[in-house]
């Protein structure tokens, strides 16, 4: 007979792993990740063979389905996402939890593709956010004789209350980053007509002029050719600079490798030499990569575009336990004690962006010397 202090530390035990099965989900901002880490976390807790999370859409499928233990191999022959028949189907009509010995003797067993690994015991609950079902957590084949009992299913009801909370924070925060995605563009939008418009508007102007000219003052009319030329190709920068811009960002592989990828196609974009030296060890939060991406986008920006630069710098290192990002340029500069120069350098916003992840922005610039913009923030 097993005494209190055996039931508590089998109690403690069970709590310590759904907690290390939680905070392993809620570390993971985008939704696929916090899916795939919710089915491992699922199976190691369990101790079972497999596990998939389905995400219904409204058409009669999946809009994503993912697994655990299954190779990539195996997926590939097993074929396309599954529909909703037989036994999901049945998990999805009834919204409660399905805890058998052997599924295959169940009469909603049906349309297995082929190459699908055998399954016996099997356990699902659904995810659930208030009424609505987030998606379905399926376990099967328990790695430790006797199949799914009903603490099992307890468990993992008490992990997929748990699920949910991530699975939706993850899809607020999808959408919100979505959402800075839109201002960002919008901001573009306005330079696009503020800058590019008004360079394209004097180009007419000034080719009207010339041919006006042509025949009566030649040499003028050379002139304003030439000013044609000089407006066409500020466009044509201006335009590079903010289309390259509207690019979507993707710091998938991490911040140093995206920065050497932005500079290298701003170094063949633009006549300026952009380089970059970088520590590889340097690992930031995902928020904190972004926001150091953003000023170092903005910083390049000022430096091709307002400060005319022959060269820029982007060097990323540590001090002090800290990670430093700087951007230098060898361009005109500006007054630094200004806090918005004319023209607009977007320093407000790059302040704005360093405050919001506690980072500490400073602009050394003077006219005539260049700039450097550093951003401080805590590793």
């Amino acid at each position: 007979m097993e005494t209190d202090d055996g039931c508590r530390g089998v109690q403690g035990a069970t709590l310590h792993a759904v907690s290390s099965a939680v905070l392993a989900v809620t570390r993971h901002l985008s939704v696929h990740e916090v899916l795939q880490v919710i089915v491992r976390a699922a199976a190691q807790l369990l101790d079972a063979r497999y596990a998939a999370l389905g995400v219904p859409d409204d058409e009669g499928s999946f809009a994503e389905f993912v697994v655990a233990g299954v190779s990539d191999e195996e997926w590939e022959r097993i074929g396309p996402l599954p529909r909703q028949h037989g036994m999901l189907a049945a998990m999805l009509k009834s919204d409660t939890p399905k805890r058998l010995g052997d599924i295959r003797r169940e009469p909603e067993f049906e349309g297995w593709p082929v190459a699908h690994p055998v399954l016996k015991d099997f356990l699902g609950v659904p995810i659930r956010d208030g009424e609505d079902v987030l998606g379905i957590v399926f376990l099967a084949n328990k790695q430790t004789p006797g199949g799914f009992t009903q603490d099992d299913e307890d468990l993992l009801t008490l992990f997929a209350a748990h699920a949910a909370i991530a699975m939706t924070n993850a899809r607020l925060y999808e959408h919100n980053r979505e959402l800075t995605v839109v201002a960002e563009r919008n901001r573009l939008a306005r330079e696009l007509h503020d800058a590019v418009a008004q360079k394209l508007f004097s180009l007419r102007l000034t080719a009207r002029t010339a041919s006006a000219l042509a025949e009566r003052d030649p040499a003028r009319t050379v002139r304003e050719l030439e000013q044609v030329e000089r407006l066409a190709a500020e466009a044509l920068a201006e335009l590079r600079a903010v289309i390259f811009e509207l690019r979507p960002t993707d710091l998938a592989d991490g911040l140093v490798a995206s920065l050497r990828k932005h500079v290298d196609v701003l170094d063949r974009a633009h006549e300026a030499t952009v380089r970059i030296a970088a520590d590889e060890a340097v690992v930031l939060p995902e928020e904190h990569e972004a926001v150091a991406f953003r000023i170092t986008q903005e910083a390049l920006y000022n430096a091709l575009r307002h400060a005319r630069a022959g060269n820029v710098e982007v060097r990323l290192g540590t001090e002090d336990g800290r990670a430093v990002l700087e951007v230098a340029d060898d361009g005109t500069g500006f007054d630094a004690s200004d806090t918005e120069p004319q023209g607009g350098l977007g320093l407000a916003s790059m302040r704005d962006r360093a405050d919001s992840i506690g980072g500490e922005l400073t602009i050394d610039a003077a006219p005539g010397k260049g700039t450097t913009v550093r951003l401080e923030v805590a590793l």
